[in-house]
């Protein structure tokens, strides 16, 4: 939930690394400083990247440097479900439970993480480790049912590999 608060917030130069900085005037370069504002999904990766996850105070750093109004960053970091609005675990497991995943097996894989580690989807687990997400098609259907950790595919599941993955994982 973005809460809207009156306090002046950081600039994206005093937010982001000279690393990251960089890589966003890289991402701005690439379009006609009338059209900067398709840059902002990358720079939202970025900005999430270093922090973490997305605060009011980098979605509205990120909209002041693409000189747009803020609500467009909040749109789109509520729209994908790439980007967190509130810290997450050590891993963050993105379970795919559309249709083909579904029919698949991610039901029992999503139970699995009820029944062994304590969460649903949108929960961390206590340690701190493990941020179970539910999310919608992520393009792998002939690999259903297939999960995400941080940015790795995992297909052809079932509930003893994924057992197996986060014992490795631990």
């Amino acid at each position: 939930m973005i809460t809207m608060a009156n306090s002046e917030t950081k600039t994206l130069q005093e937010l982001l690394s000279t690393e990251g900085l960089e890589q966003a005037a890289n991402w701005v370069s690439k379009y006609p400083e009338e059209r900067k504002r398709a840059a902002i999904i990358p720079i939202l990766m970025i900005a999430q990247e270093e922090h973490g996850y997305l605060t009011q105070e980098l979605m509205d750093a990120v909209a002041e440097y693409l000189s747009c109004p803020k609500i467009a960053a909040y749109e789109v970091a509520t729209f994908y479900s790439m980007f967190r609005l509130k810290e997450a675990g050590k891993y963050v497991v993105s379970l795919c439970t559309n249709v083909s995943c579904m029919l698949a097996g991610s039901e029992d894989i999503k139970r699995w993480f009820k029944e062994e580690l304590g969460v649903e989807p949108g929960e961390t687990t206590q340690d701190g480790t493990f941020t179970l997400k539910e999310v919608e098609c992520m393009a792998a259907c002939g690999g259903a049912p297939m999960l995400e950790v941080n940015k790795q595919f995992h297909e052809n599941l079932t509930v003893d590999k994924v057992a197996s993955l986060i014992r490795e994982l631990k």
